[in-house]
């Protein structure tokens, strides 16, 4: 049982300490709460978690308190790494186990949030596994808040009560994410033509965002899909429910929908709780192109923000304003393309918001490129599909051009014609 109440085990958070917290849709708010408290005592206090869903450690206020050192930034972090009270570590997520396996980030202590132990002491890390079962089994204290809304997942998530120092039974909600209330005309139309990409029998791979979601809508007619993802939503859910995802033809686990997180609503956290087709695997196993492109028709769905006339691409900043994180989109994209019949599928709107093309002549100064464009394949927009495996830079830039929005498409020739002389 545990050793110590949770006040005194947090009292063990000193200055300067590295504190991991269980990420995703899994962040342990109380426990996050519990620890803002000591906030006057406490001077940089490093945080290390993936795509933080909640504010407690980025509010101004505590700036001198904590600083967030990001695996994958979300939106509470991205002014926090533009203003340098925060920060992020690019690393594939298939690596990010060797972070704490080989000593390379030192844990001193673990803030996760588990499921109620069942009859063998057993708790589950639930709808977040990503690298939170890496850290419990590397920091030296594990501190949890055992939350009867945590749904019990098969898998890769199992903690037993005796390797938690501390703990506190708190119930809340999980925080949850819906995108089917924000999608756009474009993001529809975006989906209906990756969805005519993928064949009957394939597996699939959906990355976050309203664009994958609108993919998996235009799925349900489909047959005998698979899932091998590093996130399930409501979208693959409902694709269960009626049957169109069997997992019949995966080599992966097969019959079984397979994850490293699950982020969505309420109905789809009940419909994980303690079900047998569907297990969350450690981020080292889900996203290891070895073990990727064993499943055939791998079809790989990612979202980019920019994308050059050469094939470059850019998902993680806007320019130099860090955006997101380098993720699981290469280590799906590497799969995919290695796979017997595999896809791997870069989405984007062809302009933004505000009417400024994402497909350019070069990247913005200081944007990351996420996906080389030796790696890329097909890239989607709502305009048409530009498949960019074999061509070179001018048919490239050409296939290009005609996926992107009318409006800039007489600008991006005369700048591929300055760039390359000759457009096929």
């Amino acid at each position: 049982m545990a050793k110590m109440l949770i006040d005194k085990g947090l009292s063990l958070i000193k200055s300067g300490s590295r504190v991991y917290v269980h990420g995703c849709g899994g962040i342990p708010q109380y426990l996050n709460r519990l620890l803002a408290k000591r906030a006057n005592e406490l001077r940089r206090v490093e945080i290390i978690s993936i795509l933080p869903l909640d504010n407690t450690y980025t509010d101004p206020k505590l700036n001198d308190s904590f600083f967030v050192n990001s695996l994958f930034a979300s939106g509470f972090v991205r002014p926090c790494i533009a203003n340098g009270t925060a920060s992020y570590i690019p690393t594939f997520l298939n690596e990010m186990p060797r972070l704490f396996d080989e000593n390379i980030l030192p844990l001193d202590v673990a803030l996760i949030q588990v499921s109620p132990p069942d009859k063998h002491g057993y708790c589950s890390l639930g709808i977040a596994v990503e690298v939170t079962g890496v850290a419990v089994r590397n920091a030296k204290k594990i501190f949890a808040q055992i939350n009867r809304n945590m749904p019990r997942v098969h898998g890769d998530t199992f903690v037993h009560i005796n390797q938690i120092d501390a703990y506190v039974e708190y119930d809340e909600p999980l925080i949850e994410l819906d995108y089917s209330k924000e999608i756009s005309d474009v993001e529809r139309i975006i989906g209906k033509r990756v969805a005519e990409l993928i064949d009957d029998g394939s597996t699939l791979q959906a990355g976050i965002g309203a664009i994958p979601d609108c993919v998996l809508k235009s799925l349900e007619h489909h047959k005998d899909l698979s899932i091998a993802s590093e996130m399930v939503s409501d979208g693959v859910m409902t694709l269960m429910e009626k049957g169109v995802v069997t997992n019949r033809y995966k080599k992966f686990h097969p019959g079984i929908t397979t994850c490293t997180f699950i982020l969505g609503t309420r109905k789809l956290y009940d419909f994980v709780n303690d079900n047998p087709k569907i297990f969350a695997f450690d981020v080292g196993i889900t996203n290891d192109p070895t073990q990727i492109c064993r499943n055939p028709k791998m079809c790989a769905i990612n979202a980019a923000l920019e994308v050059d006339l050469t094939g470059q691409v850019c998902a993680e900043s806007l320019g130099v304003m860090h955006y997101s994180g380098v993720g699981g989109q290469v280590d799906f994209m590497r799969g995919a393309a290695l796979s017997e019949k595999g896809k791997p599928i870069l989405v984007l709107p062809s302009q933004t918001s505000k009417g400024i093309s994402r497909i350019v002549n070069t990247l913005k100064e200081g944007a990351g490129v996420t996906t080389t464009r030796a790696h890329v394949h097909y890239i989607v927009t709502e305009y048409g599909v530009a498949n960019l495996f074999g061509k070179n830079y001018q048919q490239r830039a050409k296939a290009l051009i005609d996926i992107a929005h009318p409006d800039h498409r007489e600008t991006l020739e005369r700048a591929a014609y300055k760039r390359f002389k000759t457009l096929y």
